[in-house]
């Protein structure tokens, strides 16, 4: 008597993992570039409030920004590998340059700044600098660490964030906050990216 082998589902995608779903590294500026453009980056996903924000991103993914950075892009760029460095120190999570996609769509697109599993799960950094204190996190901001979840798989982000005055930081240590992980922001975001990515092929 054989014993019961259950059928296995054909159409059954197999699981991933966020390191099978690596696109390019940021050290290989060419080709991330190249990769970045021809999808919705965490960075788009900041933008998509509304509608009219998803015409305004597409039309500058289409004709370029002309945006090229200014004197606080260029502080942010020479501080985020300090700012990193404690990251590792105090919460754990080591700096990252690779590019992924979300499971089942090779053009949702992030590069969060750090990535780590941590009991299990893929937890995220996210750095910024800043010249204003701030409340709370900013809602684009927010947008952009929700997408960063989406494409990895995460359960949370550590958003972490140093002010300067005169491009001089005010405070011996950066402040942070955990931001967990947000299902409706997310669906939201797919929405609207996916609206973004019509508009890019017509």
């Amino acid at each position: 008597m054989t014993a019961y082998q259950p059928e296995l589902d054909l159409w059954e995608r197999p699981v991933t993992t966020h390191l099978d779903r690596v696109v390019a590294h940021a050290e290989d500026r060419v080709a991330w570039i190249r990769a970045r453009s021809r999808g919705v980056t965490a960075t788009d996903a900041a933008r998509l409030s509304s509608l009219a924000a998803v015409r305004s991103v597409a039309r500058d993914k289409l004709l370029g920004s002309g945006f090229t950075g200014n004197a606080f892009t260029d502080h942010g760029r020479a501080r985020e590998p300090e700012i990193a460095r404690w990251v590792r120190a105090t919460h754990g999570i080591p700096p990252s340059t690779t590019l992924f996609h979300a499971d089942g769509n090779p053009q949702h697109l992030a590069t969060p700044d750090g990535v780590a599993v941590q009991g299990g799960a893929v937890v995220l950094s996210e750095i910024k600098t800043t010249g204003k204190p701030w409340r709370s996190i900013p809602r684009s901001y927010l947008r952009q660490v929700w997408w960063q979840q989406y494409v990895l798989g995460a359960e949370r982000t550590l958003v972490v964030w140093e002010q300067h005055e005169g491009f001089v930081p005010i405070a011996a240590e950066p402040r942070w906050q955990w931001v967990e992980r947000d299902d409706n922001e997310i669906h939201v975001l797919v929405g609207l990216a996916d609206q973004l990515l019509g508009l890019l092929r017509r």
